[in-house]
């Protein structure tokens, strides 16, 4: 089974376990765009990318987003399985960033093997740590770095993702990730434009000069 494979502890289950998680896992693609849990979903299930990209994040009572990560190959989503994690005490939203292939692991049969097995409860708690880590990140950079910087940091890890210097990204979606407004990064973005350190245009970034955005970021 293919599932096997992006699993890191599927070898640490029995065999019991193994034709449990088998039995009911399921397979999905789903578009760019496309919701795939947000607070109204109680137990989505626990999410694992076999490729493509997927975002979470919050949204506030005006409606502003704000990422707290993103989700990559062979990344499992466990905020999206609230019932297992009783102790989470705030809504996420997760979409498709790009066409994305995934698994849907069942709440109930996750926790019940969670439960058993050491190893999976283990690779859980890792998993939490390192995702409540993430969001510390955040708050910090939220509290103590200035937007220019943000966005700098933002634009250069968008270049690094894609691979590109050439962002097909609207001014929209970048302040959804940063949890601002739209207007707010047009000017800083027409600021770095005037800088020479970017290009805008319809629909999208070109990034000019990596060294001074790099330099802005503080690296």
């Amino acid at each position: 089974m293919e599932f096997a494979e992006y699993f890191p502890v599927w070898n640490k289950l029995t065999a019991v376990q193994q034709n449990r998680i088998s039995g009911g896992v399921l397979s999905r693609t789903v578009r760019k765009g496309a919701l795939i849990h947000n607070a109204g979903m109680d137990c989505t299930g626990l999410l694992l990318v076999r490729s493509g990209r997927l975002r979470a994040y919050i949204l506030s009572e005006e409606g502003r987003e704000i990422t707290i990560y993103r989700l990559f190959e062979r990344d499992l989503c466990l905020f999206s399985a609230s019932c297992v994690m009783r102790s989470i005490q705030f809504d996420i939203t997760v979409e498709a960033e790009t066409d994305t292939d995934l698994w849907i692991i069942p709440a109930d049969i996750y926790k019940k093997i969670m439960e058993e097995s050491a190893p999976v409860a283990n690779y859980t708690n890792e998993i939490m740590a390192s995702r409540f880590s993430e969001v510390m990140w955040l708050i910090e950079q939220i509290m103590w770095k200035s937007l220019d910087k943000r966005v700098a940091a933002f634009l250069l890890e968008e270049a690094s993702i894609e691979g590109t210097r050439q962002l097909k990204i609207t001014h929209e979606t970048v302040a959804n990730h940063l949890g601002t407004h739209r207007e707010v990064i047009t000017r800083m973005l027409r600021y770095f434009q005037g800088e020479n350190m970017v290009k805008l245009k319809r629909g999208g970034i070109e990034i000019l000069d990596e060294r001074k955005l790099e330099a802005l970021n503080g690296g």
